[in-house]
């Protein structure tokens, strides 16, 4: 026996070739399992992963989508509004200039209706004053005076002024002589004595000798009274050249077929027979 087999030794005891390839095999084993373990928990946790990348990749996406829709939708109204409005105000501007049209319409038939009565207006004022040139021609050639005081004779009246006058009574006779006093005085447009007149200023200013208002204008004077025929006329009535309502000229029937009035600036206030120019109608006052 060695002297020191009673100490123990500080070796390890030996294993078995056995045990050692068993604790190999389980060692490999745990280390196998553990490596598949480790492969699976690797592959189990990188599709997590793989999943977590992706999703808000697609969620991102989808916002975008939605964005652009809700802008191209916003786009849409905002185009139609706007299409709405222009269609509104083109419709309003279709309006409206369709009664400018009309207003324009309205306003030149107007201004043609006021031409066309100057026009009238004009041609008797040459008419008026071509026959007053004619009549006075005649007159020259045969010595017989017009438009005086009352004393002379008329060719065309078929009667003296002095036969008419005796026709006149009352109110009558005092227009009658009034507007005689006036024969020879100035024809002026707006004038109303007393020493000018214009027509319808000389038919006023007679009247109102005997208290009786009448209108200033010849359009008004011709309606101021009763309308009487042109074959039943009596001194005093007012007679009317144009249309009731709308006469151009207006003067004073003093009997016998004669008349006074204030013509135009060329003649100024005459006294005239009926046929000289024979007015439209007649209206009665007195």
């Amino acid at each position: 026996m060695s002297h020191t087999a009673h100490i123990r030794s500080h070796r390890k005891p030996r294993r078995s070739a056995s045990t050692l390839a068993v604790r190999a095999g389980v060692a490999g084993g745990v280390l196998s399992t553990l490596a598949v373990a480790g492969a699976s928990g690797s592959a189990n946790a990188a599709e997590p992963v793989t999943q977590t990348l992706e999703l808000p990749t697609l969620t991102a996406d989808l916002a975008a989508q939605a964005a652009q829709s809700a802008d191209a939708t916003e786009q849409a109204a905002a185009n139609y509004q706007l299409q709405a409005e222009r269609d509104a105000a083109a419709a309003k501007a279709a309006k409206k200039a369709e009664a400018d049209l009309a207003e324009a319409k309205k306003k030149a038939a107007e201004a043609k209706k006021k031409a066309e009565e100057e026009a009238r207006r004009e041609a008797a004022a040459r008419a008026s004053r071509t026959a007053e040139r004619t009549t006075l021609s005649a007159s020259a050639g045969t010595g017989t005076v017009l438009g005086g005081s009352g004393t002379g004779s008329d060719a065309d009246a078929g009667t003296s002024t002095s036969t008419s006058t005796s026709t006149a009574t009352g109110s009558a006779a005092t227009i009658v002589n009034f507007v005689r006093a006036q024969v020879g005085k100035a024809y002026v447009p707006g004038a109303t004595g007393p020493s000018a007149y214009d027509c319808s200023g000389l038919v006023q200013t007679a009247f109102r000798q005997i208290n009786v208002s009448l209108p200033r204008v010849s359009q008004d004077q011709s309606t101021a009274g009763t309308q009487v025929s042109l074959s039943n006329l009596q001194p005093g009535d007012i007679l009317y050249w144009g249309s009731a309502g709308s006469a151009y000229h207006v003067g004073v029937y003093v009997g016998g077929g004669m008349f006074v009035g204030a013509q135009n600036s060329s003649t100024g206030v005459v006294e005239r027979p009926l046929s000289y120019d024979p007015p439209t109608g007649a209206v009665r006052v007195l």
